[in-house]
This record gives structure tokens, C-alpha cells and sequence, in this order.
């Protein structure tokens, strides 16, 4: 019987069976650390097969700072890790459909890679600025030894003297560490993302040039959106002799250039003060647009007859139609002469436009600002937990450039949960039904903060309440039109794995000494634990509604009507076993425990044969 691994997958695995699609005769067999035959990637055959595009110079234009490799490789590392369900900490567990985790980013981003590989349209991240003054209380297992470090970028010259100031912005170690921390996140976060969907990153002018760098090698130089500046404050600041920042960035990329279509806003009564119906034309009011071409084409140079047979000449570069399509435009209507027949004249219909483009420059007044962030937080608070939050009109506003009513929305630096809030709001203004999962590291709040002082120990307890506190407020607000809104949340927390080590290295222990061992699975784990660490593994979403139901003294747990069927009690009867088989899952997973003996395994496998041939069968 097939055995569940209960870790991660490597994804320098999964790029390799990318790299077999295209190039299947590059992909060959070879013997890992452990003697196992695993595909490898044969990369002279890649080179001739790439000749015209191989670089035969070490030269070449790229981006790269110390520990860069070691970060590609952690991110691609496996680890032994999963998510424990919190069920007392949680609203409306039961119903919701939103995911709240408490951990590491990267362990859950790890995690959570099969049950939404491509499937998240939005992603929005505030990471941390690199201020100078930023913990980063993110593990920094992908970094070199202090001297090696020190060594590999000449901190020291000749003499033993100190080149670079320690804490300085002129240490590269200061931009460094910052890059490695977010560079192995953005990697994973892009296996999240529909191929129509976006990512909105919050940064400053610290790193911004440092992440447009990433961004394009993560993402694709030919994916990037734009860059909005945001007026994240509307009062200047009182310092003389240095400038009063007043801005930060939005840098946005999509998945899929091809597959992306940006979204745009209402347009107000100041956007169609250009527009009118001066000849009252039947399809409403109009503005003149260009008729002249951007580029010189010789095929668009010709010459236009008016009504009384006067002759138009064309524009230098020649005109934006064809001979042909300026006919049938004079024909509809679209294209008029002017009063003395000298020019055409183009009309932009506003009933053709729907919305108005977006700017890359948002005001305050529009987006909000960072103070009106901390006016939500005391709505909710009764005075902000935080200094700096973002306001909700900001993420509202991403939204709508991404939107669907139905998409899941992801931020993985959560904070004090401004997006999830937002989220919750925009469901509630249009009827939506977008999911949420947040992520946030269970970072401890300075003793100095409102957050400590109101009984708040971590960031992560602030953002549950906050989102606790906002869903109330919402419904509270319109409560004709929210009865169904979701404003719940599943919280779950990294830890280690459910499995004692002998699960993992079985081999490593003497017989003798296997018979001391109750159990592979850890003497504190609950049948939800092992229930959502195999959800994890066989790549299902974790806010499916599922059922546990006594049979014959055992506990059956169905995961959404049938996609997976568990149970993880000793010395499971045939009659239970038949009952699981006589529903058909998709899946079934059990304990190695429930079975006696290797002829009772053989059992199952033979009654799942015979009742549900296309089940799927493991164990833990």
C-alpha cells in the first residue's frame, strides 16, 4: 500500500518535469545522495539544443548579490512541516471559506503549494521596507557563515581594515539579506497565480530599484504592469533641510502578459466635462479624437474627398485608417467634416467607454493614506494598534485593476490584515464572493505599542481581531444586504510535522527498537491534524466543507463529499473499511497503524479493488 510522504515537494523536481515537456531528450537518469535513480537534466544536450541562444562569454547582463544562490536553494528545498488547524481561534470554522496562518511566509507558501498551484488572481504584499531600522525576524537559513560572507564581498581590504560600515546602506549585507528574504518568496509566490492573474507589491525608494530587478527575473520582464506612486500622505512633514517624503510605490506584474487584462475605473463627472453633442447626434454626447498616425506608413497616405469635392491632404505619417475604413466611417457618421471642409473630424463616443484608465500617480483623496489607515484601525480599536497601516481604499482600489468576483486574494505579509478587510467590504458592495488566504508571522509587538499595551502579544493576534472586529462592523453597518457575506476564517498554524522521525527514516532504527515505538505520528496529534496535513500533500484546497460520523466504533472523516475519505483509528474492521470503499472516494487515506498485520493491508487493497477500483489508496 502506497505510503504518504508528509513533505514538501522539491521544486527543482517539479522544474525539471516543466523542462521534459519541452525538452524530453534532455532529461536523463541518475543516482541521487541516497543511491536512487531520479530524472536529471542532461545540460550539454540543453546547451546544443539552446545553441543560438547559449552565452559563450561569463559576461552577460544579470542581477546578483551575495547568498543569491543559497536562497534559490532554500526555496526549492523540501522541508517536514505542516499546518495544525486552530479551531478555538477561528470564526464560523464550519462555513468559511477563508484561510488565516500563523507561521513563517515561506514554510507556508511551501505548504500550500499544491492545493493552490495556479490558482490565487491576486496576491498583494507590503514586505518590509529595509528602513535600516527592519527585524527580520524571517530565518535566515539561506545565508552564508558570517566570515565566509565577509570574505566573499572584501569587507576587509589588505590591511584588516574595515571597508564597508557594518549597519551602513553602503554594506551590501544590508541590501543582501533583504533581497534573499524576498527573492525566495516571490519565487514561490508565482506558482500561485492564475494565468490572468497579478501581483501589487507595497516598497519605497530604499529597494525599489532592487525589486523591479527581481520582479523581472521572477516574473518576466515582459509581464511588468507599471509602477504606481501612491501619495501616502496628504500633511508634509515639518523637517527642514531634507525633502518631506510623501510617496511610496505600487510595483505591479501579471502572470501572463498574453492572458491579463487590467481593469479601469468609474469615470466621474470630471472625466466627461470634454465630452458633448453640439450636433445633436442620436448617439449621445462626443468628443474629437486623433486621426493622425503615430508611426509613418506609406499604405495610409492618401488623399480625401469632402462632400463638395474638396481635397484633404494626409497627415505627415499618414492617416490611423485605411482608404476603405475612413469610407465607412464618413458612412456612419464617425468621422465628419469640419464646417469648411478643410479637416475630418473623429468622434469618441463616451457610451463606447467603459471606465477610464487607470493613472500611474494615485492621490490620497482617491487611495487613501496611511493616516486614514490608522482612523480604521481606531473605528475598530478604539485607537490604532500600529503607526503606519494601509487603508483599505488602497487595496480596494488594486482590486478593482484585477477583479473578479470570485477569485481568491492572497497576502502573505499580512500585517494588521488591511487587505483582508478590504476584501471583506468589496464583497459586501457588489455582492462578490472573493476568498482570502492571509499569512503572518506570529512576530511579537514592541512593548511600546498600543498593540502591547491593550493585551496584544503578537502582529498575528491583531490582525485575527482586527478581521474579527471588521467583519462585525460590516454586517452590523448593512445587515439587509450582508446575511451571507463570509466574514469567518480557518486559522492554521505552521509546526513541524505530524510524523515522529521513524517515519522518515524507518531504516536508521534496529527492529528491537521499532517495536519500542508506539506510533510514527506524534503523541499530541489529533485526527484534524492528520486530516489536513494529507489534504496538504494530495493538493486540496483547505476550506472545503467535510463531515465525521461514528461506524462500527470508528471515526470516518469525508472532505468534501467525497474527494477524501480518512480514518485514523487502530485495527479498523473489514465493515469499515467497506463502508469507505462502498462510497467511492477519489481518495482514502489511513494509518499504517489500523492494520494488524501485512495480510490485513492486503485486505484493503483487495476489498478496494473490487468496490472502488479508481480510489486511491495510502497511508500515514
Amino acid at each position: 500500500m502506497e505510503k504518504m510522504k508528509m513533505e514538501t515537494e522539491e521544486q527543482s523536481k517539479k522544474n525539471v518535469e516543466l523542462l521534459e515537456k519541452v525538452f524530453p531528450n534532455c532529461i536523463t537518469e541518475a543516482l541521487d545522495e541516497n543511491g536512487q535513480i531520479v530524472k536529471s537534466v542532461n545540460f550539454e544536450l540543453l546547451r546544443q539544443m539552446l545553441s543560438s541562444t547559449a552565452l559563450d562569454t561569463n559576461e552577460s547582463y544579470e542581477f546578483s548579490w551575495v547568498g543569491k544562490k543559497a536562497c534559490i536553494a532554500e526555496a526549492n528545498r523540501r522541508i517536514r512541516k505542516t499546518l495544525r488547524p486552530i479551531m478555538e481561534d477561528s470564526e464560523n470554522w464550519d462555513t468559511t471559506a477563508n484561510i488565516y496562518i500563523e507561521g513563517d511566509n515561506l514554510d507556508a507558501l511551501k505548504l500550500l503549494q499544491e492545493s493552490y498551484l495556479g490558482a490565487v488572481k491576486f496576491i498583494y504584499i507590503d514586505p518590509p521596507y529595509n528602513t535600516g531600522s527592519d527585524r527580520f525576524i524571517y530565518p535566515d537559513q539561506y545565508e552564508m557563515d558570517k566570515d565566509e560572507y565577509e570574505d566573499e564581498i572584501g569587507l576587509y581590504d589588505e590591511d584588516g581594515n574595515k571597508v564597508f560600515q557594518e549597519n551602513s546602506n553602503s554594506n551590501p549585507r544590508y541590501h543582501s539579506k533583504w533581497c534573499s528574504m524576498l527573492y525566495q518568496r516571490l519565487l514561490l509566490a508565482r506558482n500561485f497565480l492564475t494565468e490572468d492573474g497579478a501581483i501589487f507589491i507595497s516598497i519605497d525608494d530604499k529597494e525599489q530599484e532592487n525589486l523591479k530587478k527581481m520582479c523581472d527575473e521572477v516574473f518576466g520582464a515582459s509581464n511588468f504592469i507599471g509602477t504606481i506612486v501612491w501619495q501616502h500622505s496628504i500633511q508634509p512633514k515639518g523637517y527642514l533641510g531634507t525633502f518631506s517624503i510623501q510617496h511610496s510605490y505600487l510595483m505591479i506584474y501579471c502572470k501572463s502578459i498574453q492572458s491579463f487584462k487590467l481593469g479601469s475605473f468609474e469615470r466621474t463627472a470630471e472625466d466627461n466635462k470634454a465630452y458633448s453633442n453640439p450636433d445633436n447626434d442620436p448617439n449621445g454626447p462626443w468628443r474629437s479624437g486623433d486621426v493622425r498616425n503615430a508611426l509613418y506608413r506609406p499604405n495610409l497616405i492618401y488623399d480625401i474627398i469632402s462632400p463638395s469635392g474638396k481635397v484633404i491632404k494626409p497627415c505627415p505619417n499618414g492617416w490611423r485608417w485605411s482608404k476603405e475604413t475612413v469610407a465607412e466611417k464618413i458612412k456612419t457618421g464617425e468621422i465628419i467634416f469640419s464646417e469648411d471642409e478643410t479637416r475630418i473630424i473623429r468622434k469618441i463616443y463616451l457610451k463606447n467607454l467603459e471606465g477610464r484608465a487607470p493613472e500611474t500617480i494615485w492621490f490620497g483623496k482617491d487611495a487613501g493614506t496611511t493616516r486614514e489607515g490608522v482612523s480604521e484601525l481606531k473605528a475598530l480599536f478604539g485607537r490604532a494598534p500600529f503607526d503606519t497601516p494601509k487603508p483599505t481604499k488602497l487595496i480596494d482600489r488594486c482590486l478593482k485593476l484585477v477583479d473578479d468576483p470570485e477569485m481568491i486574494v492572497m497576502d502573505f505579509f499580512s500585517g494588521s490584515a488591511t487587505t483582508a478587510d478590504a476584501v471583506m467590504q468589496k464583497n459586501a458592495s457588489d455582492g462578490g464572493n472573493r476568498r482570502w488566504i492571509m499569512i503572518q508571522f506570529p512576530e511579537e509587538v514592541d512593548e511600546n505599542t498600543n498593540a502591547y499595551k491593550d493585551g496584544f502579544k503578537t502582529i498575528a493576534e491583531v490582525g485575527k481581531e482586527r478581521i474579527r472586529r471588521a467583519g462585525k462592523k460590516i454586517k452590523d453597518d448593512n445587515p439587509m444586504m450582508t446575511q451571507d457575506l463570509d466574514t469567518g476564517f480557518r486559522v492554521f498554524k505552521v509546526d513541524d510535522s505530524n510524523m515522529n522521525d521513524v517515519y522518515y527514516s524507518a531504516g536508521d532504527y534496529a527492529q528491537d527498537m521499532l517495536s519500542l515505538l508506539e506510533s510514527n505520528v506524534k503523541a499530541d496529534r489529533s485526527d484534524l491534524d492528520l486530516l489536513f496535513g494529507c489534504l496538504l500533500e494530495w493538493g486540496l484546497p483547505l476550506s472545503m466543507p467535510y463531515t465525521s460520523e461514528k461506524v462500527d466504533g470508528c471515526t470516518v472523516h469525508t472532505y468534501n463529499d467525497g474527494d477524501l475519505i480518512a480514518c485514523f483509528d487502530e485495527n479498523i474492521p473489514d465493515s469499515v473499511i467497506r463502508f469507505i470503499a462502498k462510497r467511492q472516494p477519489l481518495r482514502a487515506v489511513f494509518r499504517d497503524g489500523s492494520f494488524i498485520n501485512s495480510p490485513a493491508k492486503i485486505n484493503v487493497t483487495e476489498i478496494f479493488k473490487m468496490l472502488a477500483p479508481d480510489t486511491r489508496v495510502k497511508v500515514i
